[in-house]
């Protein structure tokens, strides 16, 4: 059953133009860009994040090896610094404990400081040798 002639042609229908259409097609691209930049964003600290807490555990891991490397260089250092170490050693390079007649208690004990060093030594380390300075006697 054809209810519409053959013969007869319908109208051809023109669709009106959406002028709003393609600004909402531009919002909604520009929102969904701002998602997506911001999910990538918030991704990238979030690997940021991860790597700087696995730098942070292997940093804690090494502070802490190197501190018990310090405690064991203490230790050593300790052990060869004893009293009773160092007599072995001065026996074995043939030193001998200090005798009540060597010992001078009129004596100044010398410092580092003061101790003479013959001028030889003094000019060949490249140091000047020391001068006196008379100065004139009280009048």
């Amino acid at each position: 059953m054809r209810r519409v002639p053959s013969r007869h042609r319908n109208a051809p229908v023109v669709r009106e133009r959406d002028r709003g259409a393609l600004k909402r097609f531009l919002f909604l691209l520009a929102c969904g860009l701002v998602l997506a930049g911001g999910f990538v964003y918030a991704g990238g600290r979030h690997f940021a994040a991860l790597r700087l807490g696995y730098q942070t555990e292997k940093l804690r891991n090494a502070l802490t090896e190197a501190r018990e490397e310090q405690r064991r260089l203490t230790v050593q250092k300790e052990i060869a610094a004893s009293p009773a170490r160092l007599e072995r050693a001065a026996r074995q390079l043939g030193m001998q404990p200090m005798q009540a007649a060597q010992i001078d208690p009129l004596k100044q004990p010398i410092g580092p400081r003061e101790l003479k060093v013959p001028a030889q030594t003094r000019l060949a380390a490249g140091t000047p040798p020391k001068q006196k300075i008379q100065q004139p006697r009280g009048k």
